[in-house]
């Protein structure tokens, strides 16, 4: 069975985004060591998942090949399909992207069918739909040294404790540590 890996970059308090969804805390340019651990995390993965907002500004940001990212990457992150989470489309505006309404229903066929690996890189409501939804597999959190104080919290309040085994807590040379989690089994 396909895994569903969850990567996201985290403030140190443990917000993926300012109360707006603002990102500009996230300023820790990536140095090598860490490049080649988030490498790592996609080797195998075939499908990208994605909910609609952060869809809008993340397939265009990568088919233009930004300045600053490789091309390796540029072209990973745009040639590899995607699914869409979304309410609102019907269908993709997007090359290589399809569009599915439930996430539960559409994450469960995605684990079932043949294949490599899932990465979903967020957004906060897609987050806590898998997790309420005890769909993630992988947790693997890149916090940033960066406090806000307030913002989308990566665990909201989903009726019931989240229990997780640490897998790894990896320091980077630009201070960006990883933390790999798995949800341990109820």
């Amino acid at each position: 069975m396909r895994k569903l890996k969850l990567q996201l970059q985290i403030t140190a308090d443990g917000y993926m985004g300012g109360p707006n969804g603002e990102m500009d805390w996230i300023s820790t340019p990536w140095s090598d060591d860490l490049s080649t651990y988030v490498s790592a995390i996609t080797e195998g993965v075939d499908t990208i998942l994605l909910g609609r907002k952060l869809a809008e500004g993340f397939i265009p940001h990568w088919a233009a090949e930004p300045e600053g990212e490789d091309k390796e990457s540029a072209a990973w992150m745009t040639n590899t399909p995607k699914v869409v989470i979304s309410k609102t489309l019907t269908d993709s505006p997007w090359d290589n992207t399809t569009v599915e309404a439930d996430v539960v229903e559409a994450v469960r066929r995605l684990k079932s069918a043949e294949g490599g690996d899932i990465i979903t890189y967020g957004g906060a409501e897609l987050v806590a739909s898998l997790l309420a939804g005890g769909l993630i597999d992988e947790l693997n959190l890149l916090v940033e040294p960066a406090a806000i104080g307030r913002g989308l919290p990566v665990f909201p309040d989903l009726g019931t404790p989240q229990q997780l085994r640490l897998v790894s807590a990896t320091p980077f040379e630009c201070g960006i540590t990883a933390l790999r989690y798995e949800p341990k089994p109820v």
